[in-house]
């Protein structure tokens, strides 16, 4: 693959800036333009088929008009980043776990800090759904988006029955 297969596109959100990176025909990257742990892309600004269905199926899900994504996604880990990353894809739409549960499930149950540093090392944000990770008692803990994000997409995600017994 040449490096002209690189390419990215910023789009607004109402969570704030997104940016989102392909190569070939994959999303490898996904972004908050403020987010920690954000590569210097440096790649060529190109607007592409990939890339708008991904804008649009963002926008879509941040409407609550979509519960998953339906794009190909390429990450480049370590093995165990790869384990992580893969078991965060299968934490259901409007449910959360914790680390040591993520932990547990890729057989490394005495990893829960090492599991954190690989959700916070997430390339693909919200496509790769690291916001539904919580820390052990419940709360929100880090997220390379900022805090407020997360609870954001937490409150966008909540199943309905909860949201409507809250007491405002």
């Amino acid at each position: 693959m040449s490096s002209r297969d690189a390419r990215f596109t910023t789009i607004d959100t109402p969570l704030g800036g997104v940016v989102i990176a392909a190569t070939g025909d994959a999303i490898t990257g996904l972004y908050f333009v403020d987010q920690r742990h954000r590569p210097d892309l440096g790649l060529h600004v190109v607007a592409d088929t990939l890339l708008d269905t991904t804008s649009t199926q963002l926008i879509d899900y941040l409407a609550g008009k979509r519960t998953d994504f339906d794009i190909p996604v390429q990450t480049f880990g370590d093995p165990f980043r790869e384990a992580v990353w893969a078991a965060l894809r299968e934490i259901p739409y409007g449910t959360t776990t914790t680390y040591g549960a993520v932990a547990a499930a890729i057989g490394a149950p005495r990893q829960a800090q090492r599991v954190g540093q690989a959700v916070g090392r997430n390339p693909v944000g919200i496509v790769i759904p690291c916001h539904r990770v919580v820390g052990a008692d419940g709360s929100l803990t880090g997220y390379a988006g900022g805090l407020d994000r997360k609870r954001r997409l937490l409150e966008l995600e909540e199943p309905a029955e909860i949201t409507a017994s809250r007491l405002f």
